[in-house]
């Protein structure tokens, strides 16, 4: 806190990059500098709000940490009230955490009698052969509070979700029903057959069907050669700016050390004046005088660059690198201008822009060719979202890419089982006992430092684990050929949540340390019915892990994550790095949320509450896991509306991520409640819960049938509400339990959404072909960008050459030549 009260005021560019930038009309509240006192401001953001400045996906996410603070607060209660009682009286866990090395949590494998010893290593099946001997259901009827609050926690769950989901769409049809963005009308046509690929016959096509007129038609054509020559140009335009920004440099510095120092008669500087002049001139002042000599190549400082030429590139020489990008940006730009004059072989997609958001919801919510795979209709991302490199590639080669990355993520994660059970051996108590007893001696006598070795430790190195791995599944997510930044957002977090689920809970799950999980696998694999037997013990085993993990999760990584303490790590470095103006500004940027590096870890957070949420050590992580997405709640809500940036655009598509992934929790809290109770020997009560899994993996298709769709379009009567006052009554029925009117009531008195505002002037058409080149940002001022005719032919397309560069050299058959008469140097 203190230091967000001292970094929050003095570097506003960071944390409040994002509300800068902003609209004032979207409204958000300026928040006080006080320590404590920009939460009640944050707090009183109501979620109209939320959707006017930040849009869908960030109302999506923070409704998630809501329902989950409400959820696990009434679980919370129930578990210490009601469940910990009973689990004090009854169960055999340890309560204490023994300081003698042999234990630091529980170790439910020895906790039940004589008996046990054999039980343990029984499956279900074996149970259910000998229940008339070893049952004890009457015996420990006690067990039957383990049921009663299954269903009762399970019934809980699905009844919030149920709730929110239905919340989440009316506020999204409501939300996207108000607006008109060309986005809204217009959809992907894939599919294509050859007779068809023509913007007049796909026009033609579209009409004939009677849903409305269209708009505007674009076929994506085979433009890989010419996105080549911009990324080419873009990666030359740097090159150049960063040569003119070395020799700008030596040039300060040579002014600098040869600039003689005058005195007055009272011993002060006379320059000094002109010194502090040069200061607010900025730091390339002096190189602006009038009365300066254009710059030549023969300039003492002017960067050099080693090109190769000749037969397989086996000459090389070194030539001035400004003269050279110079000459080479030049040849480039007009290679693009030509290059956008050509016609590009048609692909089997367009986009197609129709007259109203209805006649475009008809279009995508309609299958137009009676035969598979032709003509299909698909949503289409804002055009600033759109992948336009993999609008023309082959569906074919798409389809290849998304497989092999979706299998090479799979055996990635797999892999990382290795490090991760190495790294909880190498922590263990056994493994230091064992290597170092000294050191071992020493934590048996300083319980907190044992305990946090023992606990605190590897829960810590999971928790770095599960930061540094996103990044390295978004990068594959971005190669995976999907069409929008909006799908790779999706795939990124369904990737990075199996891993968190797989190598933080699944492995230690099925093997208590991770060392015998294959051995594991390949016995459930012979009998599955030993799976819910295993997790069980091993799940309580790991209840104070879990704990740490929780609350480092939050107590320990929320400040640091509400502080942007990497951007504030790298800035230096970055900005030591930053060579140009164009650098410096893009260094200003906000940094950007990106929603699939948060959300797995509080999907698994939030699996965690509930599978824990009966067991004896339930009431503890409900409690940690409650201030969690307490924290977590306040935390993100700032960066999403404050600090950071969201310029993807999934309209709350990650509630379906969200939905289908609590549905795993609960299914793997029934079946390790099956096992647990199972090891207690409790044949009746293990049974009474079994017809729990039928009925939540019934739900996830309840889910997917009633709720999905609208998760996905927008209902029609939701895009007429504002046409018709049936369909406007029928939004108002929706939400005749909130506390103020529609949303889109309040957007409409603004005049626009977010979206609207975003998309203010957008068209669907390649950056390449029309987006002005930029040139060179040498000094402190932007220069404008290259005015592009199309009817200026290449010989008379001229751009500015900057001071003092050699135009006679080019690029030619050995890169180095000069304009006279074509005899190489």
């Amino acid at each position: 806190a203190d230091s967000l009260k001292i970094l929050r005021p003095r570097w506003p560019a960071l944390y409040a990059a994002r509300k800068r930038r902003l609209d004032h009309q979207l409204g958000l509240p300026a928040l006080p500098n006080s320590m404590f006192g920009w939460i009640p401001t944050l707090f009183k953001i109501t979620e109209e709000q939320v959707l006017a400045s930040a849009g869908l996906d960030a109302f999506v996410f923070l409704s998630f940490f809501k329902m989950a603070i409400r959820l696990f607060s009434i679980m919370a209660i129930f578990a210490t009230v009601i469940l910990l009682p009973i689990n004090r009286a009854f169960s055999d866990v340890k309560d204490d955490k023994g300081h003698d090395g042999d234990d630091t949590s529980v170790n439910p494998i020895s906790l039940f009698g004589t008996d046990q010893q054999v039980f343990s290593d029984a499956s279900f099946l074996d149970i259910l052969k000998h229940k008339d001997k070893t049952d004890k259901s009457f015996e420990r009827s006690w067990l039957w509070a383990y049921v009663v609050f299954t269903y009762f926690f399970v019934g809980l769950t699905i009844y919030y979700l149920n709730l929110e989901t239905f919340r989440v769409i009316k506020f999204r049809q409501d939300y996207l029903g108000s607006q008109s963005t060309v986005t809204d009308r217009t959809f992907r046509l894939t599919g294509i057959p050859e007779d068809l690929r023509s913007e007049d016959n796909i026009k033609e096509l579209i009409e004939k069907l009677g849903i409305g007129k269209v708009e505007k038609v674009l076929l994506c054509r085979d433009w890989k050669k010419l996105d080549d020559l911009v990324d080419l140009r873009d990666a030359t335009l740097r090159r150049l700016e960063a040569a003119w920004a070395t020799f700008l440099k030596h040039q300060r510095q040579k002014q600098k050390s040869s600039r003689p120092q005058r005195r007055d008669g009272n011993g002060v500087p006379r320059d000094q004046g002109d010194q502090e002049d040069d200061d607010q001139a900025g730091e390339n002042g002096r190189l602006l005088d009038t009365q300066q000599e254009p710059w030549s190549s023969d300039d003492e400082g002017r960067p050099k660059v080693n090109i190769r030429y000749g037969t397989l590139g086996l000459r090389s020489r070194n030539v001035d690198a400004i003269d050279y990008y110079e000459e080479r940006l030049r040849r480039l730009d007009a290679q693009v201008t030509e290059a956008r004059k050509k016609s590009y072989a048609p692909t089997d997609m367009a986009i197609v822009t129709m007259d109203s958001v209805a006649s475009c919801q008809m279009a995508i919510q309609a299958r137009i060719d009676p035969r598979p795979g032709r003509l299909l209709t698909k949503l289409t991302p804002a055009p600033s979202d759109l992948v336009w490199r993999n609008t023309y590639a082959p569906r074919g080669i798409r389809r290849l890419k998304s497989w092999a990355v979706t299998l090479f993520i799979t055996a990635l994660t797999l892999a990382f089982i290795f490090p991760t059970i190495g790294i909880s051996t190498l922590l263990s108590y056994c493994t230091i006992r064992t290597h170092f007893p000294a050191f071992a001696e020493w934590l048996r006598q300083h319980g907190v430092i044992f305990s946090f070795v023992q606990n605190g430790l590897p829960a810590l190195v999971v928790s770095l684990l599960n930061v540094a791995v996103p990044y390295l599944y978004d990068f594959l997510s971005n190669h995976q050929g999907m069409i929008s930044q909006g799908d790779v957002e999706l795939s990124v977090i369904s990737k990075n949540y199996f891993f968190t689920f797989f190598n933080t809970f699944f492995v230690f799950a099925v093997s208590l340390t991770g060392i015998n999980f294959w051995s594991r696998i390949q016995e459930i694999a012979k009998d599955t019915s030993k799976m819910a037997t295993y997790m069980a013990d091993d799940v309580e085993a790991l209840s104070i892990f879990y704990i740490c993990f929780i609350l480092l999760q939050g107590i320990g990584l929320m400040p640091f994550r509400i502080l942007e303490a990497g951007s504030v790590f790298l800035h230096p470095f970055l900005r030591w790095l930053s060579k140009t103006p164009r650098d410096a500004l893009e260094l200003k940027k906000p940094p950007v949320f990106q929603y699939g590096f948060f959300l797995p870890t509080s999907l698994l957070v939030f699996n965690l509450c509930l599978i824990y949420s009966v067991l004896y050590w339930g009431y503890a992580i409900l409690v940690v896991g409650t201030v969690y997405f307490c924290l977590g709640y306040f935390a993100f809500k700032y960066m999403v509306l404050y600090a950071m940036d969201q310029p993807q655009h999934a309209t709350g598509g990650a509630w379906r991520i969200i939905s289908y992934r609590i549905i795993v929790g609960l299914l793997v809290l029934e079946i390790v409640m099956v096992g647990r109770i199972v090891t207690y020997q409790a044949f009746i009560q293990s049974v009474c819960i079994l017809p729990l899994l039928p009925l939540t993996t019934w739900y996830s298709y309840y889910i997917k049938q009633r709720f999905e769709p609208l998760t996905k379009y927008i209902a029609l009567r939701a895009v007429r509400a504002d046409e018709d006052p049936d369909d406007a009554a029928a939004l108002d029925d929706a939400f005749e339990n909130e506390d103020h009117p529609r949303p889109s009531q309040a957007i409409l008195r603004r005049g626009s959404t977010l979206d609207e505002y975003k998309e203010k002037g957008l068209q669907f058409v390649n950056p390449s072909l029309v987006a002005p080149l930029p040139q060179p940002w040498i000094y402190d001022e932007p220069p404008p960008p290259i005015p592009t005719d199309d009817t200026q032919s290449t010989e008379e397309t001229e751009r500015p050459v900057l001071q003092g560069v050699d135009s006679t050299l080019g690029i030619g058959d050995e890169n180095v030549w000069r304009d006279n008469g074509g005899n190489n140097v």
